[in-house]
C-alpha cells in the first residue's frame, strides 16, 4: 500500500470513528459529564504513555518536555491547550448527553471559519474575498438559529472557538500528535485524579460502582480519544492539507445524520435554513482553499 493510500485510509477512519463518538457518549448517560470527562483525561493519559512505551519513543518524549521547559512560551501555551481541550471534550460530552448532538454538528462545520478568523485576528493572516463571503454565510446560519430560537447557540460556537483557539496554540508548538497528547494530559492530570478522589471521598463514583460494562466504557474513554487521533496523526503525515480538510467534514455530517435519525433530535425547517447557510460556507471555503493551493504549482509551470 502506498502511503497517501495508507493516509487516505488513516484520516478517514478517523474522522469516521470521531463521528460515531456520539453512540459511545449515549451509553454513558447514566454517569455524570463531569466523571466522564474525568476518566477521558485519566486513561488518555495511560493509554497514550503505554503507546509510546510501546513504540519506543519515551526518550523523544523525555526530549520533548525538556524542550518545552527550555521554551517558556511554548510550554504555557500547550499548558493553555491543554485545558481549552478538555474544556471542549466537556461541552461535547454534555451536548451528546443532553440532546443536543445536532449543535455540535454546527460547531464542528463552523470550526474550520473560526479558525481562519483567529487566524486573521492572531496571526495577521490575510482573509480572500471568498473566504470573506463564507464566514459572512455562516455567520447568517448561526444568527437564524439566534433569532428563530431566541437563544445563543453556546454549544455550537463554544465547541467551534475552543477548539479553533486550540488549534491556534497548538499551530505554534511542533509536536508529535501522540506525544504531545501524553503532554497535554499530563498537564489537566492533577485536577482529573484531584476530582476523583473527591468522589471516593464524598461521594459513589461510577467507576467500579455501577456494573462491569460501565466501569469498562468509562476505560474505554482513553482509546476513543487516543485511537482517532493518532490515525489522524498518520493520515496528516501522508496526504496533502486540502484532503485532511475535506476529510474533517465527515464526522459532523455522521454527527447530524445519527442525531436527527437516530435520536430523532428536531431538525425541521429553521435548521434547514441555517445549516444550509453553513454548507454554502463550507463550499465557498473549500474550494477558495484548493485554488489557493494550487496557484504555487501554476506559477512553477
Amino acid at each position: 500500500m502506498s502511503a497517501e493510500k495508507k493516509g487516505v485510509l488513516a484520516a478517514a477512519l478517523a474522522y469516521i470513528l470521531w463521528g460515531l463518538v456520539p453512540l459511545y457518549w449515549k451509553q454513558l448517560e447514566n454517569v455524570s459529564s463531569n466523571e466522564i470527562i474525568t476518566s477521558r483525561i485519566v486513561w488518555s493519559f495511560v493509554l497514550t504513555i503505554i503507546f509510546v512505551i510501546l513504540i519506543k519513543q519515551w526518550k523523544l518524549l523525555i526530549s520533548d518536555v525538556k524542550m518545552l521547559w527550555k521554551n517558556q512560551k511554548s510550554f504555557w501555551a500547550l499548558f493553555a491547550a491543554s485545558y481549552l481541550i478538555s474544556v471542549n471534550w466537556y461541552i461535547f460530552i454534555w451536548a451528546v448527553n443532553n440532546n443536543h448532538i445536532i449543535e455540535t454538528s454546527m460547531g464542528y462545520y463552523i470550526n474550520p471559519l473560526i479558525s481562519v478568523l483567529l487566524g486573521v485576528i492572531f496571526l495577521k493572516e490575510k482573509l480572500s474575498k471568498a473566504q470573506l463571503l463564507a464566514c459572512i454565510f455562516a455567520l447568517g446560519g448561526v444568527l437564524i438559529l439566534v433569532i428563530s430560537y431566541g437563544t445563543f447557540p453556546f454549544v455550537s460556537l463554544g465547541l467551534a472557538f475552543s477548539f479553533g483557539i486550540y488549534g491556534l496554540l497548538k499551530k505554534q508548538i511542533k509536536l508529535d500528535a501522540t506525544r504531545g497528547l501524553v503532554i497535554e494530559t499530563f498537564f489537566i492530570l492533577p485536577v482529573a485524579l484531584g476530582y476523583y478522589i473527591y468522589l471516593f471521598a464524598v461521594d459513589t463514583p461510577a467507576m467500579f460502582n455501577i456494573n462491569i460494562s460501565t466501569t469498562l466504557l468509562l476505560i474505554g474513554t482513553g482509546a476513543i480519544t487516543a485511537v482517532p487521533l493518532i490515525l489522524f496523526a498518520i493520515g496528516a503525515q501522508n496526504i496533502p492539507l486540502y484532503l485532511v480538510g475535506f476529510f474533517q467534514y465527515i464526522a459532523p455530517t455522521m454527527t447530524l445524520i445519527i442525531g436527527t435519525f437516530v435520536y430523532g433530535e428536531k431538525f425541521g425547517g429553521i435548521e434547514l435554513v441555517a445549516f444550509s447557510c453553513i454548507w454554502i460556507a463550507i463550499i465557498i471555503f473549500s474550494f477558495a482553499t484548493v485554488r489557493e493551493l494550487k496557484k504555487p504549482k501554476l506559477k512553477k509551470k
